[in-house]
């Protein structure tokens, strides 16, 4: 084989893996774009060394422990990515302050494309679906590295004992005294369950086109009504969220009133349904990014809504359009920036 062909086939053979470590690096960062560029990093190591690898151990698993000893090094420094509910409690809408906190400080949300499998058993892409979740991904932030590594391959990945052992230099009996500590503060923590929502079913869907339907209509009456009492609303990079239908209310028709006439395109994030909300434009020829809307489903009604503001780290992350004209139909990019 020419050289040439050498690298192109290894080239291939590594990025056969990259949605997969992508998944996990996301899992264990929290943050999309470390996330990827963790693997960038690991794909340059595992090339640049891969003379050394004797084939002792698979592919698969030689790129996974390149991959944790990125993340761990990453998340040597310390921050622990949150969602606003993880930092304070809610805060009454009467209240209600918008403080802006440092991008790092945030969980972040990731496009399914990114770090599922394409093709899988169903079973398996449940567990994916539903460990890449921010309350689950959030809840991970609260252990420390080592533990959140074991957990994730364990429980995830379904890695056996000796497996991670080997991984990550260290003996079986530590792995599995790690992996009880971890499920022990996973517990503490309680991420909430969602409904499975892959493929959507008919309830679920009708949920979420009276979802748009009230939205767009700013119909406060019709979207509480598909909300859980408790239902939470959160906005980062703002530390501020709300708790219940009042506090929601009073806060979609106080400063969050600036959303009316607002148009939603459905997208997928973090394994739920999510939209793209586009807000009307200053000069009126239609609509611009406003929030990437991840919703969290639970027993037929909405429990969560996490409006991420950042639209230009978001849209592009997630293939959205630019901007929608009049009709809500998306505009080409050279319409939107004209040179």
């Amino acid at each position: 084989m020419s050289d040439l062909a050498a690298t192109q086939d290894l080239d291939s053979r590594l990025e056969q893996h990259r949605r997969e470590l992508t998944g996990y690096c996301y899992r264990m960062l929290g943050s999309s774009f470390e996330a990827e560029d963790a693997v960038q990093d690991t794909m340059v190591r595992a090339w640049r060394s891969f003379e050394k690898f004797e084939g002792r151990s698979s592919l698969r698993s030689w790129l996974y422990r390149i991959a944790t000893n990125v993340c761990l090094d990453m998340l040597n420094a310390g921050n622990r990515r949150a969602r606003p509910m993880d930092l304070s409690g809610p805060t009454p809408v009467a209240q209600a302050q918008l403080n802006a906190r440092p991008e790092i400080t945030w969980l972040e949300p990731v496009p399914d494309g990114r770090v599922l499998p394409s093709v899988a058993d169903p079973a398996e892409t449940a567990v994916e679906r539903e460990t890449i979740r921010l309350a689950f991904v959030a809840a991970l932030q609260h252990l420390p590295p080592k533990q959140r590594a074991v957990l994730i391959l364990r429980e995830v990945l379904a890695w056996k004992a000796s497996e991670v052992a080997e991984l990550l230099g260290t003996t079986v009996a530590s792995v599995n005294s790690a992996l009880q500590r971890a499920r022990a503060t996973l517990n503490e923590q309680g991420p909430a369950t969602s409904d499975a929502a892959d493929p959507l079913d008919e309830e679920q869907q009708q949920l979420l086109e009276r979802y748009v339907a009230a939205f767009e209509g700013y119909d406060m009456k019709a979207l509480t009504a598909l909300l859980h009492e408790d239902a939470t609303m959160s906005m980062p990079p703002y530390d501020l969220w709300l708790r219940g239908h009042d506090d929601i209310v009073g806060w979609m028709l106080g400063v969050g009133d600036v959303c009316r006439g607002s148009r939603l395109v459905p997208t997928v994030a973090n394994g739920v349904p999510a939209f793209a909300h586009y807000h009307p434009s200053a000069d009126g020829e239609g609509y611009e990014p406003w929030a990437l809307i991840v919703l969290e489903l639970s027993d037929g009604k909405i429990g969560g809504m996490d409006f991420f503001l950042d639209t230009k780290r978001w849209f592009p992350l997630f293939d959205l359009p630019a901007r929608l004209d009049k009709t809500g139909a998306p505009v080409a990019v050279e319409e939107a920036e004209p040179a």
